[in-house]
């Protein structure tokens, strides 16, 4: 009764009139019939912004959005129910959403208004409809929650978790993960909406496996009967180990030999004995807290090594789509058009989000590298977990938060932090093991791309732990200020602007004095002084004046430049009698000087031309061998020495050393 008084009042009745003729309006604006694309906003904003006229100023806000409230939903439960979503009709529900959407920027209506309805229709469609409704949310998500997103995300969030409950997990994967995206891409990245803060594990995703015919999947008989059937397995392997071996002493009784007990990396069960010990595992990987307990975890250990083990023995097979094209016909999704204008395959890839656990199949799951894979990732997860309570991590975390704590009181997330510590041994096996597992995943098809992939998606997940354990603090940074934004546009004109190359920039050397007709250019450099060799007198009268220059030295500096001076120079003279006339070499002695010895010695020589023929007096002489190699080691390391005028002291050294060899040897024996 009050619904049809409010009906009749007269605003109500205005604005549903106002409606209906923009959604006229709406039909020549988008003649189209589908969801794309959106209402033009800029060819219907002037009609919008009269929606209230008529309403006198003395009507508030609140009254305004109830009495358009009241008007758009009686339009859309009137197209709703008239109309299927299928049909070309239900255009004007989706050209409503859009004129809703534009009055709630232009504040003629609640922001969320859109959104509640979308709400309801959710709630009114089948699960098939349903995907309909969200390809109009995905194609107006920027539209939708740009603004007034705090009034929005909550019925938001309630209409996609209502909707999940509804969809099959199995049967409807590709939908939950839209979905999801969805959600992901609305939602900021640090609201705490989705955030499990507690900590909780899902307890509840249990994992039934076949135990025995007599008990069906309830979890608790399924503990007892895994304990059953370790129990028979043990046994078995005792009757095992109990046969009869040759006798170990000579003419003894058969004495069976003990069985060398093998660690459980090395240990391959049947798959049989697998089976139950395989599926156990998933309840550990559920619920991680199950470990603190020893017993668990021991059995978690050798439960993870004979996994593994079948792993690395078992040749896997790895299901492409060329052969699942082979093998079945593959269904397609219409008008999925490929890059090569073929038609792609969508619904090729199998997704299950729930293991199939049946004993048959059992064999065919372990040869399969997607499901060995599904495996070792859930392993990896749960050791990172055990990883991260060790008495190192744990002091390491203590010292990092440190400087959060206010007034003495430790701001973290105590839900998940855990006292529980690591021992030392089970850190070393969870290192070894992590090692396999990464090892075994690089070593498959594609293994280097799948691993690096793995551990990027591991290393993210750490930092958002971290950001659960410090509370989730917000994330968000303050807008620039324009002054900011100014300073950096002016840096970077500054930056990037041209700049002009001076004729002569400050500190570069002047270089006009290789200007042609200055004394510089190519006449210079062609000068022989450049490149001819001093002779061996200016080299002895070179030795003569620095040695003069050298008794009126001024400081040790100056007295050390003249002796490196007076060392290269002779040793350059040397080099050029060695290169001339290599018997002068003979006439070298220590504590002479170049002058007495290449100039007084030649002039006191009778007849320098008897010894370079290798005669004395006429008559004909021979060089000792000792000789011979003596010269020959000197004329070496002058051909070795220094070859710059810039030698050190050093040269004097070894020029004495070469004089003394030089002397000491006999020329002529």
């Amino acid at each position: 009764m009050a619904a049809s008084s409010a009906a009749d009042l007269q605003p109500v009745t205005s604005i549903t009139a106002k409606l209906r003729s923009l959604l006229e309006r709406a039909k020549s604006v988008k003649p189209d019939t589908s969801i794309e694309p959106p209402l033009p906003f800029a060819e219907l904003t002037s009609e919008v912004d009269r929606l209230h006229d008529g309403l006198g100023e003395d009507v508030n806000q609140l009254l305004r959005f109830s009495m358009t409230d009241y008007a758009a939903r009686e339009i859309f439960y009137t197209a709703v129910n008239a109309t299927n979503i299928q049909d070309p009709e239900f255009v004007q529900v989706w050209n409503l959403l859009d004129i809703l959407a534009l009055c709630g920027e232009r504040e003629l209506c609640g922001p969320e208004l859109p959104v509640y309805l979308v709400e309801e229709l959710l709630e009114s469609q089948t699960t098939d409809d349903c995907r309909t409704v969200f390809d109009f949310l995905e194609s107006r998500r920027e539209r939708l929650f740009a603004k007034d997103f705090h009034k929005k995300n909550l019925i938001l969030l309630r209409s996609c978790n209502e909707l999940l409950k509804r969809l099959s997990r199995a049967e409807d994967a590709i939908f939950c993960g839209r979905v999801f995206f969805f959600l992901f891409q609305t939602f900021p990245l640090g609201d705490k909406s989705s955030v499990n803060l507690r900590g909780e594990f899902h307890v509840e995703n249990t994992t039934k496996f076949e135990v025995s015919a007599a008990i069906d999947g309830e979890i608790g008989g399924e503990m007892d009967v895994d304990a059953e059937v370790a129990k028979n397995q043990e046994q078995a392997h005792n009757v095992k180990a109990e046969t009869p071996q040759p006798p170990t002493k000579p003419g003894g009784k058969a004495v069976p030999a003990k069985p060398v007990k093998k660690v459980p990396e090395e240990e391959i069960l049947s798959t049989s004995d697998l089976y139950p010990i395989f599926w156990r595992l998933q309840q550990d990987f559920s619920d991680p807290t199950r470990l603190f307990a020893s017993e668990n975890f021991a059995t978690f250990k050798k439960g993870l090594a004979s996994t593994l083990t079948t792993f690395e023995k078992t040749p896997t097979v790895v299901q492409t789509k060329a052969a699942e094209d082979s093998k079945r016909g593959v269904k397609r999704k219409l008008g999925a058009q490929g890059t090569n204008g073929d038609v792609t395959d969508h619904f090729v890839d199998k997704y299950n989000p729930k293991y199939l656990t049946s004993r048959d199949l059992f064999d065919l799951e372990l040869s399969d590298l997607a499901f060995q894979r599904h495996i070792m990732v859930q392993a990896l997860i749960l050791i990172d977990f055990l990883l991260s309570l060790t008495e190192k991590v744990k002091q390491k975390d203590d010292a990092h938060y440190a400087p959060t704590t206010q007034g003495g009181k430790d701001t973290r997330n105590k839900s998940v932090v855990y006292s529980y510590t690591l021992k030392d041994e089970d850190a070393q096996w969870a290192i070894s093991t992590r090692t396999t597992i990464t090892s075994y995943l690089q070593s498959t098809t594609d293994g280097r791309f799948y691993h690096r992939m793995v551990e990027t998606v591991l290393a993210r997940d750490k930092n958002w732990v971290r950001w659960k354990v410090e509370a989730c603090p917000s994330i968000l940074r303050d807008p620039v200020s324009a002054k900011q934004e100014m300073e950096a546009r002016a840096g970077a004109r500054g930056a990037t602007r041209v700049r002009r190359v001076p004729d002569r920039p400050t500190g570069a050397m002047d270089l006009s004095f290789l200007a042609e007709g200055q004394g510089g250019g190519l006449a210079a450099l062609k000068d022989p002084a450049r490149f001819t060799a001093p002779t061996l007198d200016a080299l002895v009268d070179g030795v003569r004046t620095d040695k003069l220059d050298l008794e009126f030295a001024n400081d040790a500096d100056e007295k050390t430049g003249f002796e490196n001076t007076i060392a290269n120079k002779t040793w350059r003279a040397l080099r050029h009698v060695r290169a001339t006339e290599l018997d002068k070499l003979n006439r070298v002695e220590p504590g002479k000087d170049l002058e007495e010895v290449f100039r007084a010695q030649v002039a006191a020589d009778p007849e320098p031309e008897l010894e370079q023929e290798g005669r004395v007096d006429g008559e004909p002489v021979e060089r000792s061998p000792d000789a011979n190699e003596a010269l020959a080691e000197v004329s070496g390391i002058l051909n070795e020495g220094i070859k710059n005028d810039g030698a050190d002291g050093d040269a004097q050294k070894e020029t004495e050393n070469v004089e003394t060899s030089a002397a000491s040897v006999a020329g002529v024996t």
